[in-house]
């Protein structure tokens, strides 16, 4: 029998909370706690061990990204998935967030398909970022902002591992960088999604990575991928 996905809603918006509990009830999610400043998510967190938390950013008391960092800082193995919520207007702390262990974020006016589908996504042990997102992420980094992210000038120094993947490993991760899927990886590559997985895994193991949110991160600020690279390689 498959163990019940539990997730703990983090926003001051009752609105929001009240909307997304809806939905994910009527996926068969259950709604472990909800919390409405980022103190009591971590306490909720505490209490409840939920496989996925939604997190806003903004956030009396405790603010989204410290309180990302408080939960998977003491969650250990069996620390939860974090998504960060957002507006269309993004700012810094999204960023900071991905740094501090986040799993991806979403729209707050994500589609309810959408949302049960990442998750479910995320609990699984992927990542994510919203398309809308992800184009702004890429934006930042094609203007040269690698301060966007806290330690970004160091991080090609940081991560010398890049030196150490194979050319296998650094054109899957130039493609988890563009946005593929574990599918459209193997498709492309025309390998099976169990050999990707494995690229994947270790790509992360040699670089350090918690998730595919990461490498994104990672791939642009070292450069290892430039903004306007069509996704396959050649631009």
């Amino acid at each position: 029998m498959t163990t019940p996905l539990r997730v703990v809603i983090a926003d001051d918006q009752a609105l929001v909370r009240t909307g997304f509990r809806m939905i994910l009830a009527a996926a068969g999610i259950e709604v472990a706690a909800e919390a409405d400043d980022g103190l009591t998510a971590v306490d909720a967190v505490r209490r409840t061990l939920p496989d996925v938390v939604l997190m806003d950013i903004r956030m009396p008391e405790l603010d989204g990204l410290e309180a990302t960092r408080r939960i998977l800082a003491s969650g250990g193995d069996r620390a939860p998935r974090v998504i960060i919520l957002t507006t269309f207007d993004l700012d810094q702390y999204v960023y900071a967030a991905l740094n501090a262990g986040a799993s991806g974020f979403l729209l707050k006016d994500v589609s309810p398909e959408h949302l049960i589908s990442a998750v479910r996504m995320v609990r699984s042990g992927d990542a994510l970022l919203a398309p809308a997102i992800t184009r702004r992420l890429v934006s930042r980094f094609a203007r040269g902002d690698v301060n966007a992210l806290p330690g970004g000038p160091d991080r090609a120094a940081q991560h010398q591992g890049l030196g150490t993947l194979t050319a296998r490993e650094s054109e899957v991760l130039r493609l988890i960088a563009r946005g593929l899927s574990n599918a459209e990886l193997a498709a492309h590559l025309h390998l099976s999604e169990a050999t990707v997985k494995t690229h994947v895994a270790r790509i992360l193991a040699k670089l350090g990575l918690r998730d595919r949110v990461q490498a994104v991160v990672l791939a642009y600020e070292t450069g290892l991928v430039s903004p306007g690279e069509d996704g396959t390689g050649q631009g």
